[in-house]
């Protein structure tokens, strides 16, 4: 195992949907599944083309209920390559004599190898090896190869090769029974001798899909012509080549693919730019060293470096591969949001989610134009969102739980509990705070980059249009004299209501209720940034009156916080009423307790009745927040805050949490980083190893979980070295855990770019680029430096002395 290499020896069915998950290939604008060519979806495998974007809907009769569901389509199968000896069947790894099997995935290259040898039943033992990677080059563009070498034996060897279009979205086991054919696939053709291509349509969106292959062989690494048979089949395109092979010799079939869909620039037609592609592609060679220049490129650019755990930092360079092929550079001219699963399966249906405020901070002190743009994704829904809050009866813009194409709320209706096989009421829209998330992300993403032409056209406006939501939602106690936000739900997810109500919904989640507080005065701030020209028409255009920004400011010094037991702050109103739950039983007749929300609603029960959480809930703000942050909340407010508020809260609430969720570890690290630096890294650990290991016992091979990845990248760069970034400064509090010897990367901050940072137990290290003409200011701990530029700044974090 190194740092770079992921590899698996041995064919193993059972393990097969992870591999997949795992090994995907992608650029930002699509991902393919890192299934064998020459598999077919089955128990087994489930090979599958995600592109950006690209949603469809379909309805279906649950319940007694019609429910829509708009989900990411499966494309048709660029991959598709399988062989056979003349007389002989076609391979199938789970069905053919497997030996020396072996598959790697280079990380720092991005491209995905196969070596195995098989042997039918005739005794013919032949050695296969193969290459594929998306390129991270040309957005469009795929590659593949395949190398035979018969060794035993001379021969006919048939390779049939092709673009396979009978897809469907069937990698979610708990959707069965949904209808799931997205496409509709017209007939394909061939273009040349050795180009085939295919275009189709999905059936709701009518977005048009076009794929174009070509295809050459090579004996002995030198071109070699040969005939092709066509093979033209319902919902199939392919040529069968046929080999005659000599024993020791080595044929190479080279398959370059280009993916075209109406949704792309600058096209006339994707079908016409497919073909004109694939014609126009470079050869096998030359498209993967452009490729690997590419990873070259941006591995400078946004790689993260430590010494302490070889595994660790083979799989934090993992978790950084699918982030950066998940959102790339090509990511920045698509209209695409951050979805949860990645683009590596249909978990979620490819919807975008609360989470993407764990892949922000990467993203923004690296690639600022990404971060922007994925935040234009949510302006450019601003009209669905006031259309939602309009429904509700509010005003302002309120945004989706789940979203896809056009910002609608696609939270499913229904869902299936697995462990009593019910369909039950979906409630989890109500989790009102991804609107809190998507301010906090805006914000921070100017305080990261000072990109004030982003405030001024876009982010105020997402910023405000939230703020009237929050104070439009909120009601007025008077006897109190306090604010309340009801019917919600926390980032918990196991409660969605109270056992003594019927309607669903909470009342006053604490993580809520601070969240909204820290919007308003963030949009009070964000008033008094915009230049004054600027700040009128905005006002205006949005119909916010002196009078609205009053009731901010008093909503931001009256909102309700609940108490229970001395100092605890209560995760919702009516939280102390709840019975404690009995963790060792559970854990004596479960072992995995999880998902507690499906065992006990298989048992006929409830968590609505317990106090216990899936994942952070109150924690969460001890993750977003400093102490000082949050601080000046709770005493805006007018309640007393007490510096031993949150080592109380943490330890109470961690013993009340199941971790269910794969960002629960994360945040659980982040709070304990300063407290307990190897509890820390303990968890630290176990969330690196939440997809590789597949901790949640399937959902992995349905796709990696994005918010996780960022998030353990995310531990690493700031909540290990309390890097902040405000008032115009970096600010820096080193804390490493001891089993983290040293840690180094770069930042582009503001107009900074290229940072250099590097940090070991007593010393801090930074260095900045000559380029610019101001220089970076510091703040580490208490103190204040500034670092000129092209100059370096060394201090000793044991004093936060600055040394010459």
């Amino acid at each position: 195992m190194s740092g770079w290499l992921l590899r698996y020896n041995g064919f193993d069915p059972r393990s097969e949907g992870l591999r997949e998950a795992l090994c995907a290939l992608g650029n930002g604008r699509f991902m393919t599944r890192g299934a064998a060519p020459e598999s077919i979806a089955d128990d087994v495998h489930c090979p599958s083309t995600y592109v950006a974007g690209v949603f469809n809907r379909l309805g279906d009769d649950i319940a007694g209920r019609h429910i829509e569901n708009e989900s990411i389509v499966n494309l048709p199968d660029w991959q598709s390559l399988s062989f056979r000896p003349v007389d002989g069947d076609w391979i199938q790894p789970q069905s053919a004599a497997i030996r020396d099997y072996v598959q790697e995935l280079d990380i720092r290259r991005g491209i995905l190898t196969r070596r195995f040898r098989v042997q039918d039943s005739e005794g013919r033992r032949t050695a296969v090896a193969q290459r594929r990677a998306v390129s991270m080059s040309d957005p469009y563009l795929a590659m593949l190869d395949c190398t035979v070498v018969a060794e035993n034996w001379s021969g006919g060897l048939v390779i049939r090769s092709g673009i396979n279009g009978r897809v469907a979205n069937a990698g979610v086991r708990r959707y069965a029974g949904l209808s799931n054919r997205h496409l509709v696939m017209a007939a394909g053709e061939e273009i040349d001798d050795d180009i085939v291509a295919m275009d189709g349509e999905t059936t709701q969106s009518h977005i048009r899909v076009s794929l174009a292959a070509r295809q050459r062989v090579l004996l002995d690494d030198k071109p070699f012509k040969i005939e092709r048979n066509l093979v033209a089949e319902n919902g199939y395109i392919g040529q069968d080549i046929e080999l005659d092979l000599r024993e020791g010799s080595r044929y190479t079939v080279e398959k370059v693919v280009a993916l075209y869909t109406s949704q792309d620039r600058a096209i006339t037609e994707p079908g016409i730019e497919a073909r004109e592609k694939v014609r126009c592609a470079p050869d096998l060679t030359d498209a993967f060293s452009r490729h690997v220049l590419a990873w070259d490129h941006l591995w400078e650019r946004c790689d993260l470096r430590f010494s302490g755990s070889e595994r660790a930092d083979l799989i934090l360079h993992l978790h950084l591969f699918h982030l950066l092929q998940t959102l790339s550079t090509h990511s920045v001219d698509l209209d695409v949001g951050i979805p949860a699963r990645g683009l590596h399966g249909e978990a979620y249906r490819g919807h975008i989610f609360w989470d993407a405020m764990f892949v922000y901070p990467y993203l923004s002190l690296r690639m600022p134009e990404l971060s922007r743009a994925l935040l234009l994704y949510r302006w450019r829904r601003l009209p669905q969102a006031r259309k939602a809050a309009r429904d509700i009866g509010c005003r302002g813009a309120m945004f989706p739980w789940q979203s896809g194409s056009n910002g609608r709320e696609e939270t499913q209706q229904m869902h299936l509990n697995p462990k009593s096989g019910r369909w039950l009421p979906d409630n989890s829209h109500l989790q009102r705070h991804t609107n809190a998330a998507i301010a906090y992300n805006t914000w921070k993403y100017y305080e990261a980059t000072g990109d004030l032409n982003f405030l001024n056209q876009y982010g105020a406006e997402i910023i405000f249009e939230i703020a009237k939501f929050w104070t439009s939602l909120a009601t007025y106690d008077r006897a109190g004299d306090r604010f309340d936000i009801r019917g919600v739900m926390g980032p918990d997810e196991y409660h969605d209501g109270y056992p003594w109500r019927e309607e669903p919904g909470l009342d006053n989640n604490a993580y809520t209720n601070i969240m909204v507080v820290w919007v308003l005065m963030h949009a009070l701030e964000c008033v008094g940034t915009l230049p004054d020209r600027r700040r009128g028409e905005l006002l205006d255009f949005l119909d916010i009156s002196r009078e609205e920004i009053e009731r901010w400011e008093h909503i931001s010094r009256k909102m309700r916080l609940c108490w229970h037991d001395q100092g605890i702050l209560s995760q919702f109103e009516g939280y102390e009423r709840l019975e404690e739950f009995n963790w060792g039983d559970y854990r004596a007749r479960y072992g995995d307790i999880a998902r507690l929300d499906r065992i006990l609603e298989a048992e006929g029960d409830t968590p609505n009745r317990y106090r216990l959480s899936k994942q952070a809930d109150v924690l969460m703000l001890f993750y977003l927040l400093s102490a000082e942050e949050l601080g000046q909340i709770i005493s805006r407010l007018g309640y007393r805050y007490d510096p031993k508020l949150i080592p109380r809260n943490i330890d109470y609430y961690m013993r009340r949490t199941s971790h269910g969720s794969t960002l629960s570890k994360i945040v659980h690290a982040w709070v304990l980083a300063r407290r307990d630096r190897k509890k820390a890294w303990d968890y630290f650990l176990e969330a690196l190893d939440s997809d590789v290991a597949d901790i949640q016992g399937g959902t992995t091979p349905e796709g990696i979980h994005l918010g996780a990845m960022a998030g353990t990248v995310d531990l690493l760069q700031r909540g290990f070295t309390g890097l902040e970034t405000r008032d115009g400064k970096l600010w820096l509090d080193p804390c490493l855990p001891d089993a983290l010897h040293s840690l180094s990367f770069r930042l582009h901050y503001r107009e900074h770019h290229g940072v250099e940072v590097t940090v070991t137990h007593d010393r801090l290290k930074v260095s900045g680029r000559r380029r610019v003409q101001l220089p970076l200011r510091l703040r580490v701990r208490d103190e204040e430096f500034e670092v000129d530029p092209g100059g370096t700044r060394e201090v000793l974090l044991s004093r936060a002395e600055l040394l010459d």
